[in-house]
């Protein structure tokens, strides 16, 4: 079955000191380019969240759509906007402040979806809800989900059926970079 990517880069960057944490450099190359270019051989099309610099994203040779539900609502309202703009019927979600994505993130999380409405990546104890394989079949229920003005994950995931698939073989892999300190360090 075809997968679309849906690279979430919506956010504020607020821990960063509200820079735009995509765009920032890692090693000379912005940190959604390591993303893309981790999620390319794996997908067969990708959509990026954006809601700020969007030009600049569009360089980046995928389409580029904003949050409809404003105020940077967080990463549900990306995976919403993403969502409504992917063409295949499920789609990878992964940060764009993660540069180290498996290479094998979505073949693991669609073996291991079954019957299920999402698959999100596991290491240890510890889900990692922004990288998840979702179906497409989702978008009414979240959307509700916004309308009435829930914003976290784990609350709207509690309504679905989902699968946590083990990672602890590649537990680095799902470290985010979210200050510069991270940054400098990465």
């Amino acid at each position: 079955m075809k997968v679309s990517a849906i690279v979430l880069a919506g956010g504020r960057g607020s821990r960063m000191g509200g820079v735009d944490k995509g765009l920032q450099l890692l090693r000379g190359r912005p940190m959604v380019q390591w993303a893309l270019d981790r999620l390319a051989p794996q997908v067969d099309d990708i959509v990026i969240n954006a809601n700020q610099n969007l030009e600049r994203y569009g360089a980046f040779g995928h389409r580029v759509v904003s949050d409809r539900v404003t105020g940077f609502a967080g990463p549900l309202a990306g995976l919403h906007a993403g969502l409504e703009a992917v063409r295949h019927p499920l789609a990878v979600t992964v940060p764009c402040d993660s540069p180290f994505l498996p290479a094998d993130l979505v073949s693991r999380l669609q073996a291991q979806l079954g019957a299920n409405d999402l698959a999100v990546a596991k290491t240890g104890d510890q889900a990692h809800p922004v990288f998840a394989l979702v179906r497409k079949t989702v978008l009414p229920g979240l959307e509700s989900f916004l309308g009435s003005g829930g914003r976290k994950i784990d609350a709207w995931y509690a309504a679905l059926k989902v699968v946590e698939v083990n990672f602890d073989d590649e537990a680095d892999a799902f470290r985010n970079i979210n200050t510069l300190e991270e940054l400098n360090r990465a």
